[in-house]
């Protein structure tokens, strides 16, 4: 039946490969490259958050998908509400190109729903050359007292909620309805700030301090050298307290118009070349080994975007924390709430 299904979707649409994702998280270069190379044009659908993703999943359906390119964090979430199916890995043969480390992740043990596509990291992005990245902590950000102006967080739940819990040193994927509580005050009391401007994107968050607009903001690690390339004067951390390493992962849509297509994107993705370029382009760490085997040095050697043994010690993966995330949905509509 499943293979009656794929057919019977491909004629559908068979020339197209629909792919949600991440805002400026492609090089647009590739959009040729993939439908010379494959034969399939190729239409990103963007989004900023994963709130955002999910929620325009169960508005519109995802049969408007092939691939959908998640983080880890929700993962276990998409594969209860069955928005994404297990993936025939006959047909990702360049799945041999994924470093071992990718392999059987926590978020999906049997390798069975997910493809890295990059990973990384979520620190501070801020504007004080005379800040040691490595005396930054959130109260640096968040104690008005010790921060230098304006700032934003990260419009997604988890991140910010896992966040706080850090902040007042507990465990990131906490359990703990009282743990859990005590964060979301911890931010509430944050969004009462004179210098809170809101919450972003990680794109937007950038930009606004690029623009000025914003002294910090919460984001990931790729954006941040992105800012930092433009802007040499900004400077990037990973919290004292430590923060998170995650990775993005490609999906089957369970709902896929063209599975087919699907997989092509996957292996394009996982290519030797096509992964250099798109790390470099994109500036988050591959987790393709033969990708890395052809990435100049001086890249690799960038601790923005392959940070260091002491910043990796201090960087946990989100877990799906199971039911307790009606107290993570619960503590995120009582922030959000004005």
């Amino acid at each position: 039946m499943a293979g009656c299904r794929g057919d019977q979707n491909k004629n559908q649409n068979p020339n197209k490969v629909t792919v949600m994702i991440y805002s400026e998280y492609f090089d647009p270069s590739m959009l040729t490259d993939f439908q010379m190379k494959t034969g399939y044009k190729l239409h990103l659908e963007l989004y900023e958050a994963q709130e955002e993703m999910i929620s325009k999943i169960q508005t519109s359906g995802n049969s408007q998908y092939d691939v959908i390119i998640a983080s880890d964090v929700v993962i276990p979430q998409l594969i209860r509400l069955g928005f994404i199916g297990k993936i025939d890995t006959n047909q990702v043969f360049n799945r041999r190109n994924i470093a071992e480390q990718f392999l059987n992740p926590p978020y999906d043990t049997t390798n069975e729903y997910s493809v890295p596509y990059l990973w990384g990291t979520t620190g501070i992005l801020y504007r004080d050359t005379t800040l040691s990245p490595s005396k930054v902590s959130y109260n640096t950000l968040l104690d008005e007292k010790r921060n230098k102006g304006s700032f934003s967080l990260l419009d997604e739940s988890r991140s910010m909620l896992s966040m706080a819990l850090m902040a007042k040193g507990y465990d990131a994927n906490s359990t703990d309805p009282e743990q859990i509580k005590a964060a979301a005050e911890f931010i509430k009391g944050i969004t009462k700030s004179k210098n809170f401007l809101g919450f972003d994107g990680s794109v937007s968050g950038k930009n606004k301090v690029l623009s000025r607009l914003n002294w910090a903001a919460v984001v990931f690690n790729g954006e941040a050298m992105a800012a930092m390339t433009e802007d040499p004067t900004l400077q990037f951390a990973i919290p004292i307290e430590g923060s998170f390493m995650w990775v993005d992962a490609m999906l089957l849509s369970s709902k896929a118009p063209n599975p087919e297509g699907a997989y092509a994107f996957m292996n394009y993705i996982l290519d030797t070349k096509t992964g250099a370029k798109l790390a470099k382009y994109i500036n988050y760490a591959t987790p393709n080994k033969s990708s890395l085997n052809i990435i100049d040095s001086v890249f690799k050697k960038n601790n923005v975007v392959n940070p260091t043994r002491g910043d990796i010690s201090r960087l946990v993966f989100l877990k799906d924390v199971g039911e307790a995330v009606e107290f993570y949905d619960q503590a995120w509509e009582y922030i959000k709430r004005r």
